[in-house]
């Protein structure tokens, strides 16, 4: 009989317990996280901060805060939270215990390791009593986004092509003819592109004549990565290490060439977030809003080929058909056929510089060449 009176007694105080604490376990909790950043490169290291407050009497016996969180994102040993890994993405739990009124802030200092745009737009809480008896579950709705460019390189790390390319754009900067401002005629020379001869003079003088055209400011400098790892290669990437190596160069000659003043644009020949079926092209211009452009742009390129790079050459010489602007392009590719040659040479009779940026192989050993 004792027996008996106890098991009801002790049923009757697990009861209590759970209704008077496990129950209202979520009510009146606020969470809220941050990030020291949400725009970052690669291998920097940031903080997330958790804030969790208990706002009533009653005390949260336990609570379990789950969160999924890139497994780009490593976390420091000993940040407090229970780390189940898998391959796109990792399981964090956190475990609380709130006394009234109460508000815990916990920091987790972490490393972004790959370029992206990650989403990280919810939480979940689950709480209840000592006992188990009332357990409740409810999403925190978190509507953030964390942009990680492409890590940055050292300009020693750089082929010397580039060292080429860019006393080449800063020099010809005040330099480049305009198309639009004809001065007159002059003597054909060595180099000039045949869409510039002037016919009538020709004939009246006798010797080939061409127009003489005045100089403006700030070419356009394109930068464009190819996708493709090799001429061969479609679709997906197979050896991402490598395009991955040409989207921090492009991000360190946009970062140049925008530090200095000059206008800068970026395109590529593969996929990229809500882009469809139309290769990405981003016109130069100035200034930090620009640049945070262009690097979003290339934290966001999807590893697979849209078009190849030879069909991409080609859709620039037509547009530049119709824009008349002289350009100066940073071709920055793992490979040239003979197909992207023809259309680069034909880049050249329009008047425009292509510099061939190559990538190197994992030992690094390929040389710098200029087109």
């Amino acid at each position: 009989m004792a027996l008996l009176w106890l098991v009801l007694v002790g049923g009757i105080v697990v009861v209590i317990h759970g209704v008077w604490f496990g129950r209202p376990a979520l009510r009146k909790l606020k969470y809220s996280r941050q990030f020291s950043k949400l725009r970052c490169y690669a291998g920097d290291e940031l903080e997330m901060v958790e804030t969790i407050s208990n706002e009533k009497r009653v005390s949260v016996p336990w609570l379990r805060l789950e969160s999924m969180m890139p497994v780009s994102f490593v976390f420091r040993s000993g940040s407090g939270m229970d780390i189940s890994q898998g391959e796109i993405y990792q399981n964090h739990k956190s475990i609380f215990t709130l006394k009234p009124f109460t508000r815990i802030t916990r920091k987790h200092p972490f490393t972004c390791t790959q370029r992206g745009i990650y989403p990280l737009n919810t939480a979940t809480m689950t709480g209840g009593d000592l006992f188990g008896v009332w357990r409740s579950t409810k999403p925190v709705p978190l509507q953030m986004s964390m942009i990680v460019y492409p890590s940055l390189v050292n300009a020693e790390d750089l082929p010397a092509i580039y060292q080429v390319w860019q006393g080449e754009v800063e020099v010809s900067r005040w330099i480049v003819e305009d198309p639009f401002l004809i001065l007159g005629v002059r003597p054909y020379g060595a180099g000039d592109p045949m869409n510039r001869i002037h016919w009538k003079a020709s004939a009246r003088t006798g010797e080939l004549q061409v127009y003489k055209q005045g100089w403006t400011a700030d070419p356009q400098s394109w930068i464009v990565v190819n996708i493709q790892e090799s001429a061969d290669m479609w679709s997906v990437v197979t050896r991402p290490e490598k395009i991955e190596r040409a989207l921090r160069y492009a991000a360190t000659a946009a970062v140049d060439a925008i530090g200095r003043g000059l206008p800068a644009g970026f395109a590529h020949n593969g996929y990229h977030v809500g882009g469809g079926r139309d290769t990405l092209r981003i016109e130069p211009d100035y200034g930090t809003p620009h640049l945070e452009r262009l690097l979003e742009a290339m934290a966001e390129t999807e590893l697979k080929c849209m078009v190849p790079m030879e069909q991409f050459l080609n859709d620039e010489v037509r547009l530049n058909e119709e824009a008349q602007q002289i350009r100066s392009y940073l071709l920055i590719t793992s490979y040239v056929s003979a197909a992207m040659e023809h259309e680069i040479a034909r880049l050249h009779e329009q008047g425009h510089r292509v510099t061939i940026l190559p990538v190197e192989d994992v030992k690094g050993n390929t040389k710098a060449v200029s087109a």
